[in-house]
């Protein structure tokens, strides 16, 4: 049975989508509350579904949600929201107008003591969870996807993208919509040394400002 991806080459994701969830993106929120797909459901608070303009531009898609996301129902909140928005001023693009979401739609941890600790989410949890991303790219169609970090980029361009040598470039992702992969906030924040962090931000941010300029000039 081919998959989604075959049947609608509207959809900028290399790696294989089975079903597509109908409706506005109001209805997929909704629907998306009660998925069942994968055992995340069991452990997160809530579903963390996607924001934003539903005929936004850009569409900012990051990995999953962490522990403050889980709380808020809301994606990039946490640590990592805070670098971003901050990122996202340097560069020119007001969050307010992009579509913001997570290519996992649950927070996924181990307990360690009572802390959960974030964990990241296996191949066959991510499969199930596509759909959701496909309908909501399918319902915005965005002029530029943005994948920040690795699961978010090898979403859209498959498994041989790497963010170390690949990030910032610019990728054709379907007729009308192009792509970009750049650092995700929380793997800046988790660098060791200073001088790295602070030169992924200053990649991160170019990156953005690139996204920003491409849409000004169309």
């Amino acid at each position: 049975m081919p998959s989604a991806n075959a049947e609608n080459p509207q959809i900028p994701l290399a790696k294989p989508v089975d079903q597509i969830p109908a409706g506005t993106v109001r209805t997929l929120r909704r629907k998306a509350r009660e998925c069942r797909a994968c055992p995340l459901w069991r452990h997160g608070s809530q579903t963390v579904f996607g924001v934003g303009p539903e005929d936004a531009p850009v569409m900012l898609v990051g990995e999953q949600p962490g522990l403050q996301e889980d709380l808020q129902g809301l994606p990039f909140v946490g640590p990592s929201g805070g670098l971003l928005d901050r990122a996202l001023e340097e560069a020119g693009l007001p969050r307010s107008a992009l579509y913001v979401t997570n290519t996992v739609k649950h927070f996924k941890y181990e307990l360690r003591g009572e802390a959960k600790l974030h964990k990241r989410a296996n191949a066959a949890e991510q499969a199930a969870c596509r759909m959701w991303l496909a309908a909501e790219l399918l319902r915005v169609h965005p002029r530029v996807v943005v994948g920040l970090g690795a699961m978010a980029a090898q979403t859209m361009f498959g498994n041989a993208f790497r963010i170390t040598r690949e990030r910032g470039q610019w990728r054709e992702l379907g007729q009308a919509t192009r792509g970009i992969a750049s650092w995700h906030p929380s793997a800046v924040l988790r660098m060791p040394e200073k001088r790295r962090r602070e030169q992924a931000y200053g990649e991160l941010v170019r990156d953005l400002r690139a996204v920003a300029g491409f849409v000004e000039a169309t």
